[in-house]
């Protein structure tokens, strides 16, 4: 009788196993949507549900912790999430993260909304940057975004009209208050327990068809960044962006003011390109371009002119100020921080003018080569000069030739060089001439 039992046991092992393998766990595929919302953000998504459709995951994990971002990268994310073939669950995460303004959209967006605890979510009221509204343009913005937002939210069976004043009245609400007012759907306390709640939900896609999560046991994999996306993601920081691109300016700088190096010149180009492709798809300020190129000409004119410095701090405050407002932008994330500004602009004022100082310091100086570097230097005549002889000048013999006749060891001074000949005169002469 045991042995019966025991060998029962080991078939329904192996039948479970079989099952196991012919069956595969269900795989979630999860997408970090950390910082603000820009088009980098927009591609990482797409590739994250592009993976999810090519291994048959069973849903789409989105952990956002957003502070908002720009309105047509946001609009272009909930395309792509509202068109994804697979589930896609938006999860507000860590507690203490949020999902504000644009990431208000990206939450409303999902097949189903969820929250960890201590998270926020809401103030989603659109900010123009970088132009002046007038009462009627601003009207027609929030009510494109209002009504842009209302239909996904309606289509996910959720408070459209709570959600609309998020838009229009800036609303923020706690993980608690989105739940109760029928914002979301769930709070989970972790991914696992998250799963844990989604399994056997049915969730109504966009389109009206109705899919049953099944979750039990769901592996979550990660999607991993391409090495584009990660150096882009990283460089997207206005505060990287400036100082990839006040490094790269000073390192093309050193490459032509002293030609051949090539690391300077190399490196300098490499990080200018970063900067401009990452200061490209952030909402620029005319003003604040124009003062960062007034300070590049006011430290130059510091290191020509003698003006006590007055130039050189003018460069500064207006380095200082032009990257202040280099970046216009409702969100303080996207916005350049003062202390960045003042790490920036200190040290580069000081080396760029003192790299300015001793090139035009060179220029200015006597030339000491070639036949210009000989004129005006002294010497004495090794033979008698009538008119032609032999003078020693700076430790070399030279052919020489002279109006008046000179005596051997007489001082000379050369007035002129015609070939491999010295136009001499007297000392005396000249200097009592």
């Amino acid at each position: 009788m045991r042995i019966a039992l025991k060998r029962f046991v080991e078939i329904v092992a192996l039948l479970a196993a079989a099952a196991g393998a012919c069956f595969p766990a269900p795989k979630v595929v999860a997408v970090d949507l950390d910082g603000v919302v820009h088009p980098v953000m927009v591609e990482i998504i797409e590739r994250a549900l592009a993976q999810a459709k090519q291994q048959n995951a069973e849903a789409v994990l989105l952990r956002l912790n957003t502070p908002g971002g720009l309105m047509e990268a946001m609009r272009q994310s909930v395309e792509k999430i509202v068109a994804s073939p697979i589930p896609v669950v938006t999860y507000v995460c860590p507690s203490g993260g949020r999902a504000a303004s644009a990431g208000f959209f990206l939450l409303e967006a999902g097949d189903v909304a969820a929250m960890a605890p201590g998270t926020n979510t809401g103030a989603a009221h659109p900010v123009a940057i970088g132009v002046q509204m007038d009462a009627i343009m601003k009207q027609k913005v929030e009510n494109d975004a209002a009504a842009s937002l209302r239909s996904v939210v309606a289509k996910r069976g959720r408070n459209a009209a709570l959600a609309e004043k998020a838009v229009l009245e800036s609303k923020s609400f706690t993980d608690k208050e989105a739940l109760e007012n029928k914002l979301i759907e769930l709070i989970a306390r972790d991914e696992k327990d998250l799963l844990g709640q989604l399994n056997g939900r049915e969730v109504v896609r966009f389109d009206g068809s109705k899919v049953t999560l099944r979750l039990a046991g769901a592996t979550i994999e990660t999607y991993e960044r391409s090495l584009r996306q990660k150096i882009l993601s990283g460089v997207s920081d206005p505060n990287i962006a400036l100082l990839l691109l006040v490094l790269g300016a000073l390192g093309v700088y050193v490459e032509f003011s002293s030609p051949g190096l090539f690391v300077p010149g190399v490196a300098g180009a490499i990080l200018a390109v970063l900067g401009l492709s990452a200061i490209s798809v952030l909402p620029i300020n005319g003003a604040g371009a124009a003062l960062l190129i007034l300070a590049f000409v006011l430290f130059a004119l510091e290191a020509k002119f003698a003006s006590h410095g007055i130039l050189g701090v003018g460069g500064a405050a207006a380095m200082i100020l032009g990257s202040m407002l280099l970046v216009d932008s409702p969100v303080p994330e996207m916005r350049i921080r003062l202390s960045t500004a003042l790490a920036i602009t200190i040290p580069f004022a000081a080396i760029t003018v003192f790299l300015l100082t001793l090139v035009i310091r060179a220029r200015a100086n006597k030339v000491s080569t070639g036949s210009e570097g000989m004129l005006n230097e002294t010497g004495e005549a090794v033979t008698p000069i009538a008119p032609e002889g032999q003078v020693l000048v700076r430790g070399e013999y030279w052919a020489a030739v002279s109006e008046a006749p000179l005596k051997a060891g007489a001082r000379v001074r050369v007035a002129g060089i015609t070939g491999l000949k010295l136009r001499v005169e007297a000392v005396e002469k000249r200097e009592g001439g």
